[in-house]
């Protein structure tokens, strides 16, 4: 099992310019998260650092594949993910109003890129994960047709209080 230190980077050894970090991310990754989206996947992380007197930054390129459940159906569903991401990290003592950049003191020494990490992977999802066309689970999806409320049970309007009907026409 992974632990946290394994996705941290120690840059300050480092010569100024561009320095390669790979990263595999398993499911020991996304078991030490809280509440994590994600359960499973295998993915792979290139981490590109660029190294400059005053600030550090990281390109981050995630590829791979997620298992997620479908929404349609519940199943299992294996969905691939390719990202690439800027993280710039400033040395400082200051907050800055910008998500794309990090301060960091400036007595760091190395930066924890867990986080970043979960938050691209989460960001390269999309908002509906479904099997592809007839991949779903059909006993699943014919239990769910039994009970999707249709045009056709729509009650009447007459049946409905007037209060309640008024609300229909507003656009």
């Amino acid at each position: 099992m992974k632990r946290k230190s394994d996705y941290t980077i120690s840059f300050a050894g480092l010569k100024t310019g561009h320095h390669l970090f790979d990263f595999k991310i398993d499911d020991a990754f996304f078991e030490e998260l809280d509440y994590s989206l994600v359960q499973k996947g295998n993915i792979y992380v290139s981490v590109d650092l660029e190294k400059k007197e005053t600030m550090l930054i990281l390109f981050f390129h995630i590829e791979g594949v997620i298992e997620s459940e479908c929404n349609l159906c519940a199943d299992s569903v294996d969905f691939e993910i390719k990202n690439s991401f800027k993280l710039i990290y400033k040395f400082g003592i200051e907050e800055i109003d910008d998500e794309a950049i990090v301060v960091i003191h400036p007595d760091s020494y190395q930066i924890d890129v867990t986080q970043p990490i979960y938050e691209f992977i989460t960001v390269s999802l999309p908002a509906r994960i479904i099997h592809k066309d007839g991949m779903c689970n059909k006993e699943m999806i014919e239990s769910l047709n039994k009970y999707i409320f249709s045009k056709k049970a729509e009650p009447q309007i007459g049946n409905v209080d007037p209060r309640w009907a008024a609300l229909k026409n507003l656009n």
